[in-house]
């Protein structure tokens, strides 16, 4: 009995150190990207439930009210304003993307590195594309270009429309940090294939949604990730009445990017 209930224990922390692994090694998402350019600004994920699930992450806040970053545990929101709020536990989230961030790799940027050239390099040092990176560059910037997206009210409108007339942010040496991922190409439709990354000043009183830089001085920090779990908002949101066969590939690479002038 005594050896039974022994390999019983050994059993149980045996499963309890796999889960505990597991979560420690897995990207949590709320929603789609899909539904998000389809105008799906509900939120339906606390913010105090989004911790319990990672760290280190980005997103947007209820009814698209600007940018998201969680950075070593703490949630900040860049509203279209340009400031950054502290968001409290019971706001929710229409789409996050979410992990316990561990360094896997690093290594130092060279100066003058561009948005274009540090995805080259992060490629070189990450050449496995199937697989989840969480990204964290610390660092000064020689320069800056964030945007948020303002508050929407009902009836939405896609996302393309709202990006149309963002609120665009320059910012000149500016110390903080990059907090983002690159995504699998399968993910299509789900969250952003290849690169999506956030911006918090070290001071916390600029930020946004990365649209390009130039890097004077940083460290990249990679998290390589294995296991995704996706969780989808509840029966009866506007998630449910949503159509989502629409190919938005597309309307996604509009809004993501800095438009060509």
């Amino acid at each position: 009995m005594k050896k039974y209930l022994q390999g019983l224990c050994l059993i149980s922390l045996l499963f309890l150190t796999a889960c505990t692994n597991s979560s420690n090694n897995t990207v949590y998402q709320t929603s789609t990207i899909d539904a998000l350019l389809a105008g799906v600004y509900d939120g339906d994920v606390s913010m105090g439930n989004l911790l319990r699930h990672g760290n280190f992450g980005i997103g947007t806040v209820d009814n698209l009210d600007g940018e998201m970053i969680i950075l070593d545990g703490s949630i900040y929101q860049v509203k279209s304003n340009g400031n950054v709020y502290r968001p409290i536990p019971e706001m929710e989230t229409p789409f996050a993307t979410v992990c316990f961030f561990k360094t896997d790799q690093w290594f130092e940027v060279q100066h003058g590195t561009t948005f274009q050239e540090l995805e080259n390099v992060i490629n070189k040092n990450a050449p496995n594309q199937n697989l989840f990176y969480a990204i964290k560059i610390e660092g000064t910037f020689k320069q800056m270009k964030t945007r948020s997206v303002p508050d929407q009210k009902k009836p939405y409108p896609p996302l393309k429309e709202v990006t149309k007339n963002q609120p665009e942010f320059s910012m000149s040496n500016i110390s903080g940090t990059i907090v983002g991922f690159r995504c699998p190409p399968f993910v299509k439709g789900i969250n952003v294939p290849g690169y999506h990354l956030h911006f918090i000043s070290d001071d916390l009183k600029k930020g946004g949604h990365v649209l390009s830089f130039e890097i004077d001085s940083a460290i990249t920090q990679l998290d390589q990730i294995d296991r995704y779990v996706l969780q989808l908002p509840s029966e009866g949101s506007a998630f449910a009445q949503t159509d989502l066969s629409k190919d938005r590939a597309k309307e996604l690479q509009d809004v993501e990017r800095e438009k060509k002038k």
